[in-house]
C-alpha cells in the first residue's frame, strides 16, 4: 500500500549527494558513530545483542537476517545526511515547492446540481511552497498517514480543483484509493 509519509521520505532521500552505506558492517559502523560510538545504544535500537552489534562492526558478520537487514537499513536512512535532508526541505517549503505524481480515487463534496460522485484520475501537478511547507511541517510533528492524506487532497483540491480560488467555490476534495504516488522536491 502506497503511503504519503513513505513517498515524502523517499523525496527527501533523492536529495542525498551520497550514496547510503549498503553493507551491513558499513551501515552498523555508521549507527555506531551516530551513537557516539556505543554498541549497547545500537543493540537496543535494533533489538539485537551487543556482542552481534562488535560482530557486524569488526566484519565477522557479514550477511544479517533479513528482519535485521530491513532494521538497519531504515535507521541508517532516518540519519543518513540530515543537512541535506534539512536544506532539500527547507527549499521545497520556501522556494521550489513539491511535484506530485499521484493516481486515486478523489471524493467530492460539492454544491447541490453538481457531480460528487468519486471517480479515479491521475495528476501530475507542481504544489506551492505554502502546500508543500504544510505536508512536510504535518510528516515533522507525526501526524497518522489518514492526517497526511487530508493535507494532501487539501492541497489538490486548491491548485487543480479549484485553482486557486477561480472555480469551483466550496469544493471540498478527499483522497481515497491511492494507486499510486510520488513526490519529487
Amino acid at each position: 500500500m502506497v503511503t504519503v509519509g513513505e513517498e515524502l521520505d523517499k523525496a527527501v532521500q533523492g536529495a542525498f549527494t551520497r550514496p547510503v552505506p549498503k553493507s551491513a558492517g558499513a551501515q552498523m559502523r555508521y549507527l555506531v558513530r551516530q551513537h557516539q560510538r556505543s554498541t549497547r545504544r545500537v543493540a537496543e535500537l535494533l533489538g539485537i545483542s551487543q556482542r552481534t552489534v562488535e560482530r557486524y562492526v569488526n566484519n565477522q558478520i557479514k550477511k544479517p537476517r533479513p528482519e535485521l537487514a530491513d532494521r538497519l537499513e531504515r535507521e541508517v536512512r532516518v540519519r543518513w545526511q540530515p543537512q541535506i535532508r534539512a536544506r532539500a526541505k527547507k527549499a521545497a517549503a520556501t522556494t521550489s515547492g513539491i511535484m506530485i505524481d499521484v493516481q486515486a480515487r478523489f471524493g467530492y463534496t460539492a454544491a447541490v446540481g453538481s457531480t460528487d460522485q468519486a471517480r479515479v484520475r491521475h495528476l501530475t501537478l507542481a504544489l506551492p511552497p505554502r502546500h508543500a511547507a504544510r505536508l512536510l511541517e504535518a510528516q515533522e510533528a507525526g501526524v497518522d498517514e489518514d492526517e497526511l492524506r487530508q493535507v494532501a487532497a487539501e492541497a489538490l483540491g486548491e491548485v487543480y480543483f479549484r485553482d486557486n480560488g477561480r472555480r469551483a467555490y466550496g469544493l471540498e476534495v478527499e483522497l481515497n484509493d491511492l494507486v499510486d504516488l510520488q513526490f519529487e522536491l
